[in-house]
């Protein structure tokens, strides 16, 4: 039986805490923060990301270089047989085609998953190769399974601002004051590789329910589980853990037999997006 290491990365919102106590690897996302480099939970907490975003501080991702992969594996396959490697989506980085290309020099041994997902539902990949390799599954069959499930997810975020679109260019100054005019919480989608709109909320009630409900019409018409069964269900948030609690309980009324998972969002996202942002995910389940 093959002996299978799991690696991912910080945007899957997995701790270097809890990467110990998986018994997987987490490589650090970049920063440049006014110019100054940061790795994502070794000297960056989301609490100074925040602060300094909140000041006004350039900050910039970036991906990690070539010898971040080449050393972490080779020093893995010391002592494991394959490797699973799930990044961050390739629509929203470059980390992946760069893993999948320096992959291609490891003769079958490391498994690249581009199985577009971030956060949360990154963090579920996760978990789900764990199982599978539990199981006994080779890295061929971990990395088979993961990507026959690649489209069945779903993530909408609620933005609080408009101000961190404007500011990365995503949306044009004058669509930003005329929105903030009008006090719109746009929601934005991630089905497959891009984030793209989604809808335009008037206020953050609405905003919310139209996130439950388009999760609830994804597990019936998307997913064929009405109720939810076998559907992963979590929430994601920037900064505001108390509007994040609020909303998991909103949630879990429509969703009473789910273990509902809460994590911070990835900061590779709340960058461009800001604080106070609520993610609602669906994503459905893989069995052995």
């Amino acid at each position: 039986m093959s002996k299978v290491a799991i690696v991912t990365d910080s945007n899957s919102g997995i701790t270097q805490m809890e990467a110990k106590t998986l018994g997987i690897r987490v490589m650090p996302m970049p920063f440049y923060i006014n110019d100054e480099q940061f790795l994502e939970d070794i000297t960056l907490t989301q609490e100074q990301f925040y602060e300094r975003l909140t000041d006004g501080a350039k900050i910039l991702t970036s991906a990690p270089v070539m010898t971040d992969f080449t050393d972490l594996w080779d020093e893995l396959l010391k002592d494991y047989d394959e490797i699973v490697h799930i990044p961050m989506s390739s629509g929203l980085s470059s980390t992946c085609s760069t893993a999948m290309m320096l992959a291609q020099d490891y003769d079958g041994k490391v498994f690249v998953v581009d199985n577009q997902r971030i956060s949360v539902t990154q963090r579920q990949s996760v978990l789900d190769a764990m199982m599978l390799a539990e199981a006994g599954k080779s890295g061929q069959e971990i990395y088979d399974k993961l990507m026959e499930n690649k489209m069945e997810s779903s993530i909408y975020i609620m933005l609080d601002t408009l101000y961190y679109l404007k500011k990365g260019g995503r949306i044009t100054p004058a669509a930003a004051a005329l929105g903030t005019l009008l006090k719109l919480k746009p929601v934005l989608q991630i089905q497959g590789e891009k984030l793209d709109a989604f809808a335009k909320a008037r206020t953050v009630k609405q905003g919310k329910s139209i996130m439950i409900k388009q999760v609830v019409d994804d597990c019936r018409d998307r997913f064929g589980s009405e109720k939810g069964e076998n559907i992963h269900i979590s929430i994601a948030y920037t900064y505001d853990v108390d509007a994040a609690e609020i909303f998991k309980k909103e949630v879990q009324e429509v969703f009473p037999d789910h273990d509902i998972v809460m994590q911070p969002l990835s900061l590779s996202i709340a960058c461009h997006i800001g604080p106070g942002a609520l993610a609602l995910t669906a994503t459905k389940a893989i069995t052995v």
